[in-house]
């Protein structure tokens, strides 16, 4: 299994869009949301595990290192200037590593096999081509995580998105392989209270 990823999980967005809750400490399996994917991704056992904190640092640092003592959190101070500066951050804080799997901490559903299904198949990739970038599909929809080769280092570094690495997607689109899930997990995300409230129901 592929050890020798960076998982770089982005908790530190204002979550806005859910009015003043912070999402990420909302309960969801016993746990709060930040807790259950944390605990998915450790579980997949894929590689170093990054949590970029922001918005509610402290509260959220006090969480992890109760529960995760394990992992590594950085905090970007640059949070509000979207999350490109929070994909960056955890780049620069990664070991030297194969791969940057870029995963967001409300993708609740996710779970463990999946983000081994999606390690895997970067691994296989990889070994046939070194810029290679994994998206997951389902049912011709794209969705997220996205793991990076280490190759785009520099360019996402240097982009200019604010939004995420869409452009570095686009600019090297014919190294892009589409992996096919069998859920749509890798399409749900919790950006407002009905989407929460949708998730709570398929606990």
């Amino acid at each position: 299994m592929a050890q020798n990823l960076s998982v770089i999980v982005l908790a530190a967005g204002l979550s806005s869009r859910m009015g003043v809750e912070n999402k990420l400490l909302l309960s969801f399996q016993s746990k709060t949301i930040l807790e259950t994917t944390i605990s998915n991704i450790l579980e997949a056992n894929i590689g170093e595990v990054i949590v970029v904190v922001g918005h509610e640092a402290e509260r959220l640092k006090a969480v992890l290192k109760s529960r995760f003592p394990d992992i590594k959190i950085v905090e970007n101070p640059y949070f509000e200037k979207g999350m490109t500066t929070s994909i960056q951050t955890g780049i620069r804080a990664a070991k030297n590593t194969e791969g940057y799997a870029i995963c967001l901490t409300d993708m609740v559903l996710i779970q463990p096999y999946e983000y081994r299904l999606l390690a895997q198949q970067f691994l296989d990739f990889y070994k046939q081509d070194e810029k290679v970038i994994i998206q997951p599909i389902f049912k011709e929809k794209r969705g997220n995580p996205v793991i990076f080769s280490h190759f785009y280092k520099k360019s996402i570094l240097e982009t200019i998105d604010t939004e995420g690495c869409r452009s570095v997607v686009q600019a090297y689109k014919k190294h892009v392989k589409l992996v096919e899930m069998p859920t749509n997990h890798v399409l749900q995300d919790v950006d407002f209270k009905e989407d929460y409230e949708r998730m709570l129901s398929m606990q």
